[in-house]
């Protein structure tokens, strides 16, 4: 069985770096905002060249809580993909804002400037692009934009830990940015952790409040916060995993390139590199007319794929009432179309050949 993602190799590979930070968080007991976390953010800001980063217990608290920083409220629009996992749309919600969902780059199948542009109202407070897969988005264009119309810019790393663009990090190009680690993203933790970057201090001073019960000081409490802060034992793992993010980037890239040679002759379209920036695919998705058919046989030769995402955001019943009759065709149409294949920075290259075997045979039967 090839699987999507390989943590336990993973795990045996970082096996006595991993054991020895938890086994130093369990001697301290400082099992709540300890040393590692601030470590953690110290060594998480320096790598993605922002002055401050702070942990929190999610991705999707990360988005909820940079957007409160920035004071984005009920009647503020917030311009962003459909193509995407929900948490981006919630965190909007979360806070009262409304979603305004555009469509996306039928290449790179993030969201497209042109039409961000287009649906800016006087409503509009915010746009938060979504750097999906591990492609960046098309920055320069959108900070140009948010920039002509006073909108604020909140990125979506929740999959892009480690792209750039220009020489500098995706989630370093806004006021503030949100990152998962979810245990199957680049640079993933054993639960459930999130972060927040930014280099703005009064979002930083905001974020920690409201991650911290809306405290500053223990039991005083100036605002109604939250309980979201990051765990120490998750903070230790993530201090030895981001040692090696650069060195699993480069592998996820050496397998996503592989792939691509090797399937340059078929019909489906592989994942498309803009140039903008260094794409670290978080997924490896492509398109294909017949994808139910090359699914199948995979599953049957017991290699996984996955669907990112069958659904959009616009034609889910949670938004039924403020995307009604909203037609968002390439969005639409790559969902009909995607899917994804295993990758991890472990995946040998044999089994990559097995795996566009299979792709090959099952297309050409």
């Amino acid at each position: 069985m090839i699987p999507m993602v390989d943590l336990k190799t993973q795990y045996h590979r970082l096996k006595d770096e991993i054991d020895r930070g938890l086994a130093e968080v369990l001697e301290t007991t400082a099992f709540i905002l300890g040393p590692n976390v601030r470590a953690f953010e110290e060594e998480a800001a320096a790598y993605l060249g922002v002055k401050q980063a702070i942990g929190c217990a999610s991705g999707t608290d990360a988005l909820h809580l940079a957007l409160l920083a920035s004071g984005i409220g009920p009647g503020d629009e917030v311009i962003t993909s459909p193509f995407t996992f929900i948490a981006t749309a919630e965190a909007i919600r979360y806070v009262g804002a409304t979603p305004i969902f555009v469509d996306i780059d039928p290449r790179t199948f993030n969201i497209d400037p042109a039409a961000i542009e287009a649906a800016i109202t006087d409503k509009t407070r915010a746009v938060m692009p979504v750097h999906l897969f591990g492609q960046p988005v098309d920055m320069g264009r959108i900070a140009d934009l948010c920039n002509r119309h006073g909108l604020l810019l909140i990125e979506d790393c929740a999959q892009s830990f480690g792209a750039s663009v220009n020489g500098r990090q995706t989630g370093s190009l806004g006021i503030s940015a949100g990152y998962s680690f979810f245990p199957s993203k680049n640079l993933g933790c054993y639960g459930d952790g999130g972060l927040v970057a930014t280099s703005s201090d009064e979002v930083a001073a905001k974020v920690r409040m409201l991650r911290n019960h809306g405290s500053e000081v223990r039991y005083y409490h100036d605002v109604i916060g939250y309980n979201s802060r990051l765990d120490e034992i998750q903070a230790a793992i993530l201090r030895v995993k981001l040692r090696h993010i650069d060195e699993f980037n480069r592998e996820r890239r050496r397998v996503a390139h592989a792939y691509s040679g090797l399937m340059a002759d078929l019909p489906v379209q592989t994942p498309h590199e803009d140039g903008l920036g260094v794409h670290v695919y978080h997924q490896y998705t492509l398109l294909c007319d017949q994808r139910e058919v090359v699914m199948e046989a995979l599953q049957k030769a017991g290699i996984s794929s996955a669907v990112y995402y069958p659904v959009p955001l616009h034609q889910q019943k949670v938004f039924a009432e403020c995307c009604a009759g909203l037609s968002l065709p390439v969005t639409e149409s790559v969902s009909k179309r995607c899917f994804s294949l295993p990758i991890y920075p472990e995946l040998q290259d044999a089994d990559i050949r097995r795996i566009v075997e299979v792709i090959r045979a099952a297309l050409n039967g």
